[in-house]
């Protein structure tokens, strides 16, 4: 068999192939030494890098990848076998390097990716907010023109110049080409054309509200875009071509007036709206922005608001007005009443005057007709004059006290005086009348009431013997008693009413007088209008008696004067009447006394 050398023969080994080799491994060993170096730069670089290790142990990998290549330069020539040694550890521990690296990216790459996904979701975060920071922004500038706005609208209350100057405003703000107001009208359902920015409202333009396209904007308080062809959008004259501009309209409240009678603005209902139209400029490719339509919302509220305030202070004015001249005209009728009453006050008191002397005539001459020899028919007669002389007397002072009481000009007599002795003599003025009707009189004065006081004793012995003269007067059998004592400090409160409320002072006290009888009593209806002037009991046992219904009355107003007050209480038809009153005395430095009589019937 013939022999066949399968062993590829030796191959000589080119000078500039081996040249060209050795070159090249030797700038890999360069370049992958500089790696290292160019990694221990950026990590030394960087602030903050999560994965140094990692770097390390690649930077380990490219040494020994370089270190292999340059070992290798030695491996083209005849080379020793310790070079081949070096070589196979160099190699050997570039794979153990690379093996490991390989299996530690396995690792990190998925946390590189997460990295990724949050930077992703970071970026998107970042976007948003710089959306919404764009949106505040535009919302600050949007406050901001509102502010300016609100301001330059409130500055004034006249409501022509609140109009004009919300047009004029919103159109420097907004750039607006045209800007209308449609208002109501007063007596029927339509809008007219009021207030304009650029061109003169023409005259006699209306709109009437049953319109679909009004009743949208009624509807809504947002702004609404309407067609450039609607009536509410024709507020200024087309002329050539052009392209058509982007217009809202928004609804404005006005205030409910149904009770105001201003002369020159329309009644309105509770859902009455006026109209106000915006148009942005034609042939530009302008529109209306959100935030824009939102100042134009917030501009229509505020302008309503303001619409609202001048309407009420026009009714203010006109109500100031009227009260003005209300006020002059009863000022007017004050000052002719005041004289009415002056002249009827002068009346009084001449008449009073001039007829008090023959009244006094009268009842001296009675008085002398009574003590001559007269026969019983005669007595009677004169004793009737007497006491019709006597009653007339008395309604003629009472007459001149309540008319100088409601003109003012009666004053209290403050003097020094012994209320014991104004008892006395009450009870000595009462006396012979109750004996005629078997009645028993008592009066008692408790220890502490002061001999001497200060005060009016001609009003006070007025008013106690008015009381006293009534409860005889009204009483057919039992008793009258007259009590008086000084009211202590803690029970002020109990005698506390809607119209008296004592105040304790230093120097006076309060006095009570209590007068107690067995007659007629009060019937309750008539307890309201017992202190009336000119008003007596309409019921009961009370209406056989006579009277003029000024003397309670005057009682009261004395009672007031003398800083007390006066009342009385019944528990009804014949049970008998208490008649109680308050007087505010001033005290003296005379010594107390205490004094109590009881006066049988005689």
């Amino acid at each position: 068999m013939e022999g066949c050398d399968c062993v590829e023969p030796q191959w000589p080994a080119d000078e500039l192939l081996v040249k060209y080799q050795y070159i090249s491994d030797f700038f890999i060993a360069l370049a992958y030494f500089s790696i290292p170096l160019e990694l221990i730069y950026f990590v030394k670089k960087s602030a903050f890098f999560p994965y140094r290790w990692v770097l390390m142990q690649f930077g380990a990998f490219i040494v020994l990848c370089g270190a292999t290549h340059f070992i290798n330069l030695w491996t083209f020539t005849m080379h020793s076998k310790t070079v081949a040694l070096v070589m196979t550890i160099a190699k050997a521990s570039t794979a153990i390097v690379s093996c490991a690296t390989a299996l530690m990216l396995v690792h990190i790459i998925p946390d590189l990716l997460s990295v990724k996904t949050r930077e992703l979701f970071l970026k998107n975060k970042a976007e948003e907010l710089d959306r919404e920071m764009g949106l505040i922004r535009t919302q600050e500038e949007t406050g901001r023109h509102v502010r300016m706005l609100t301001h330059e609208i409130r500055s004034t209350l006249d409501r022509h110049t609140i109009l004009k100057t919300t047009l004029v405003e919103l159109g420097r703000t907004l750039g607006l080409e045209e800007c209308a107001l449609w208002m109501p009208s007063r007596t029927d359902h339509n809008l007219h054309l009021s207030h304009t920015l650029r061109h003169q409202a023409p005259v006699g333009v209306i709109v009437s509200t049953n319109l679909p396209i009004v009743n949208q904007v009624f509807s809504s308080n947002r702004a609404v875009r309407i067609p450039h062809t609607c009536p509410l959008a024709r507020i200024k004259p087309i002329a050539g071509r052009y392209v058509p501009p982007e217009v809202v309209a928004v609804r404005v409240p006005l205030l409910h007036l149904s009770n105001f009678q201003i002369n020159d603005w329309p009644e309105f209902s509770a859902r009455s709206y006026a109209v106000m139209v915006l148009m942005l400029p034609s042939d530009s490719a302008r529109k209306w922005h959100v935030h824009e339509l939102e100042l134009v919302e917030v501009v229509a509220d505020q302008v309503a608001v303001a619409l609202s305030h001048a309407a009420i202070l026009e009714e203010s004015m006109r109500a100031r007005d009227m009260l003005m001249e209300q006020n002059v005209a009863l000022d007017l009728a004050r000052q002719e009443a005041e004289m009415a009453i002056r002249a009827r006050n002068d009346f009084l008191a001449v008449m009073n005057h001039e007829m008090r002397t023959p009244m006094h005539a009268i009842i001296a001459l009675s008085s002398l007709l009574l003590e001559t020899e007269l026969t019983p028919e005669q007595r009677l007669m004169i004793e009737t004059v007497l006491k019709s002389s006597n009653l007339l007397a008395t309604l003629i002072n009472d007459v001149l006290d309540l008319s100088r009481l409601e003109d003012g000009s009666l004053e209290l007599e403050l003097k020094t005086f012994n209320p014991h002795a104004v008892f006395r003599e009450v009870v000595n003025l009462i006396k012979p009348v109750a004996a005629v009707k078997k009645l028993s009189v008592t009066f008692m004065l408790s220890p502490d009431l002061p001999v001497c006081v200060i005060g009016d004793e001609k009003r006070l012995m007025q008013i106690l013997l008015n009381v006293a003269g009534n409860a005889v007067k009204f009483t057919k059998e039992g008793y009258v008693s007259i009590t008086a004592s000084v009211v202590k400090a803690d029970s002020l409160r109990d005698i506390q009413s809607v119209e008296f409320y004592p105040v304790p002072s230093e120097g006076h006290f309060y006095m009570r007088v209590q007068v107690k009888d067995t007659g007629c009593g009060i019937n309750p209806q008539d307890k309201p209008h017992l202190f009336t002037k000119f008003t007596r009991s309409t019921s009961g046992p009370n209406r056989s008696h006579g009277g003029n219904g000024l003397g309670l009355a005057i009682c009261k107003r004395f009672a007031n004067l003398m800083g007390g007050h006066i009342w009385l209480d019944s528990e009804g038809p014949g049970k008998g009447c208490t008649a109680i009153f308050v007087v505010k005395l001033g005290n003296c430095e005379i010594p107390n006394g205490s004094i109590q009589h009881v006066m049988p019937p005689t």
